[in-house]
């Protein structure tokens, strides 16, 4: 829903949109789907779907066969990082669409990324994107050229409920997104997973409905 509401605004500021899609063999395949609709909805111009297999790598519940934690967060360590993290992806991801903006021009790059409702990954902090950016811009021949990429991250202060209410602002159905770590054999989200808590809190507090087809009705 975030990378939904993200497209969604970048179109409202008048931007073409063309949207990247890591299919890194996750186990919530269902959102590569998800993406394929909500770009449709969108009115991308050009959608990619870049094959990266993380599975080889591990180190995750969402590459490897580990238990996605149903009993909350499932922070693992002292730093409280969930199993769900997955090894450097958004710095892998910002990578790839880097690349992809450069190669078409494209100087506004934007990102889902969100510091409150964030599960603790650390790649999903301000700092980190400052930081991606300035290299960024110092890594590329348009950064070099005095041609520099903005990385966008209008989520990165909102509440799960914030942006519910951006999704219904915009017109955008959220039923078309996917967000569960673990969905069950019949594709619906499995309504225990720190994601799929996260996104029915939203949805509450926003008061709005919710169209999330659940295995399990969320607690938080």
């Amino acid at each position: 829903m975030d990378s939904m509401v993200c497209a969604g605004l970048a179109r409202e500021a008048g931007h073409r949109v063309i949207a990247l899609t890591v299919d890194y063999n996750q186990r919530h395949r269902c959102e590569l789907e998800a993406a394929a609709r909500v770009v449709a909805a969108i009115g991308a111009e050009e959608h990619l779907i870049a094959p990266l297999d993380l599975r080889s790598f591990g180190g995750s519940a969402l590459t490897s066969d580990t238990a996605v934690p149903k009993d909350g967060a499932g922070a693992a360590g002292a730093a409280g990082i969930p199993v769900t993290y997955v090894p450097a992806r958004n710095t892998i991801f910002l990578s790839l669409a880097l690349g992809l903006a450069e190669a078409r021009g494209a100087k506004h790059i934007y990102v889902g990324v969100n510091a409150l409702d964030y599960s603790g990954y650390p790649d999903c902090r301000p700092a980190f994107v400052e930081a991606f950016e300035a290299m960024a811009n110092l890594a590329t021949r348009a950064g070099v050229e005095g041609d520099p990429f903005r990385f966008e991250t209008p989520l990165l202060h909102m509440t799960k409920a914030d942006i519910s209410r951006e999704a219904h602002r915009l017109g955008l159905d959220a039923g078309m997104s996917w967000t569960c770590y673990d969905p069950t054999a019949d594709g619906l989200h499995c309504g225990e997973c720190d994601a799929c808590r996260l996104r029915a809190k939203g949805f509450v507090e926003a008061d709005l409905p919710d169209p999330t087809r659940y295995a399990v009705e969320p607690r938080w």
